[in-house]
């Protein structure tokens, strides 16, 4: 049974980390509706890893491209100093909001914020949000083109993502889409934004739940990891290909449903 929760764990973890949902609201109420035990906010985190690494192998190809010049081969790095600048501006807000919460605020967020009404109120707030991102025009940014401005922007509404319900890729693909992005680019954007953010605060839980790692069994949590892992890759490869196209509207109707299912079971 142990390693069916984590195998549940990871399969929820790595199917909604990237789709516009929250994943924290996700591994919070449905581990409740079926019956188990609320990962928590530490476990949840490094549940995550699983995540960053899949970021790193979808992306691998653009993050360290191989290119052969005088029959020499040379390494030219994705992460330009422009773009570097950019994720490091789009993190900051995150480090500093979040830090800020973990020193001050640790029961209020994981008591009141991650309650179940909590999440379904701001699951609401962000299928509007989402809506109002998805129908607006003028899409002409990308990685290439965009403004640091931009990225200070997003990084903002990134901090947003410590409340469960939020989502980070709701957030920052929606403010990406209010600010002129192109679709996939915004999803792409957010992605690598993650990569620094979802690490910082994989690392963060652990060293603070040092003490509850003992409570851990350390196979079934590498099931768990590799589990995400895997869903986690198939979940960028569907959102990419899938936001270009058809937008975020199946997103947005699924998170008033999940909403108005939560209510009921209040």
């Amino acid at each position: 049974m142990e390693y069916l929760k984590f195998i549940l764990y990871g399969l929820i973890q790595g199917s909604t980390e990237f789709i516009p949902v929250s994943s924290t609201a996700h591994l919070k109420v449905i581990s409740l509706f079926l019956g188990i035990e609320d990962p928590g906010p530490s476990l949840s985190a490094i549940i995550q890893i699983g995540s960053v690494f899949a970021i790193f192998w979808y992306f691998r190809e653009d993050i360290f491209k191989l290119n052969r010049r005088k029959q020499n081969l040379q390494i030219k790095s994705f992460f330009n100093n422009r773009l570097l600048n950019s994720i490091f501006i789009g993190t900051v807000p995150f480090i500093l909001f979040g830090s800020l919460i973990k020193i001050f605020l640790p029961s209020f967020f994981d008591n009141i914020l991650r309650s179940n009404l909590s999440i379904a109120i701001i699951s609401l707030l962000m299928a509007f949000l989402m809506y109002i991102s998805d129908i607006s025009k003028n899409r002409c940014i990308n990685i290439k083109n965009h403004k640091l401005i931009d990225s200070l922007l997003i990084g903002i509404s990134q901090a947003f993502a410590v409340i469960p319900g939020v989502s980070r890729s709701g957030i920052t693909i929606s403010t990406a889409l209010l600010s002129g992005w192109e679709r996939k680019e915004a999803a792409k954007y957010s992605f690598l934004l993650g990569i620094p953010a979802i690490s910082l605060a994989a690392i963060v839980e652990f060293l603070f739940s040092m003490n509850k790692l003992s409570s851990f069994n350390i196979y079934p949590l590498l099931v768990g990891l590799i589990t995400t892992f895997i869903t986690s890759l198939l979940s960028i490869d569907f959102l990419l290909k899938y936001l270009h196209s058809s937008g975020l509207k199946l997103f947005v109707y699924y998170r008033l449903m999940f909403s108005v299912l939560i209510i009921l079971n209040l």
